[in-house]
């Protein structure tokens, strides 16, 4: 049997701009089903498998991949203890949250360490290569099935409240674009504008909120109510 904590030869075929990925996790079949997905998915390659978070760091240190998917329970160290380790590591490996569920305080928690998205693992595996894919770009995950009550709690009329939080209309209409997991290029072409602007825009709206990040952002505006489903854009919504 393969040891799950080898690197996997980097050398095994064109890796010529392939999003190189690492995988911790635990339980064999999900690693397993993973290995299957990634081997077949154009562009992206696992390069490593840990089954806990002591082994996910020596191969983040070791390989440097692009990516690292880590489950939140691991044995030994956990997914949080080791998005707090790797904040010391100063690498550009971007972690992604795997789990099958989540608390609310876990994801701040994990967003405040670094991690660049959360993943639900009963995602459909077409938006999970797509979370790789937009972590890799240096973009925040926040789609609807990676924090699947996002956009519950905007179709949900009696869940919005009344304030605005100080936003303007123009600014609450990028927010609900931002919950979306739309990146600055995409908000930018919905709304008309430039990407300078959407940026000057998202400085602002962090500014207001006193967030930190498009995950932080997205999340808080959800529990105060700060957008409606009307702020976003009918093209983008399903």
């Amino acid at each position: 049997m393969n040891d799950p904590s080898r690197p996997i030869d980097p050398d095994d075929g064109p890796q010529e701009r392939a999003i190189r990925v690492v995988v911790a996790d635990d339980h064999p079949v999900f690693r397993i089903g993973l290995r299957t997905l990634m081997s077949t998915e154009p562009g992206i390659e696992l390069v490593g498998e840990a089954e806990d978070g002591d082994q996910a760091l020596e191969l983040v240190r070791s390989l440097h991949p692009d990516v690292l998917l880590l489950d939140l329970n691991l044995p030994r160290t956990n997914g949080l203890d080791v998005l707090r380790r790797l904040e010391t590591l100063n690498l550009d490996t971007r972690p992604v949250l795997l789990t099958a569920s989540i608390e609310r305080h876990q994801m701040r928690s994990a967003l405040v360490r670094g991690a660049w998205g959360v993943v639900l693992k009963q995602t459909a595996t077409d938006l999970l290569t797509k979370c790789i894919r937009q972590v890799s770009r240096g973009e925040y995950w926040v789609g609807r099935e990676s924090v699947g009550d996002l956009v519950d709690a905007l179709r949900n009329p009696e869940r919005i409240e009344a304030q605005a939080g100080g936003l303007t209309p123009r600014e609450r209409q990028i927010v609900g674009l931002i919950v979306t997991g739309a990146s600055n290029k995409s908000i930018a072409a919905s709304l008309g504008l430039n990407e300078q602007t959407i940026k000057n825009h998202l400085r602002r709206i962090f500014d207001k909120l006193q967030v930190a990040n498009r995950v932080e952002l997205a999340l808080t505006a959800v529990e105060k109510g700060l957008v409606a489903p009307g702020d976003i854009p009918p093209s983008t919504q399903s």
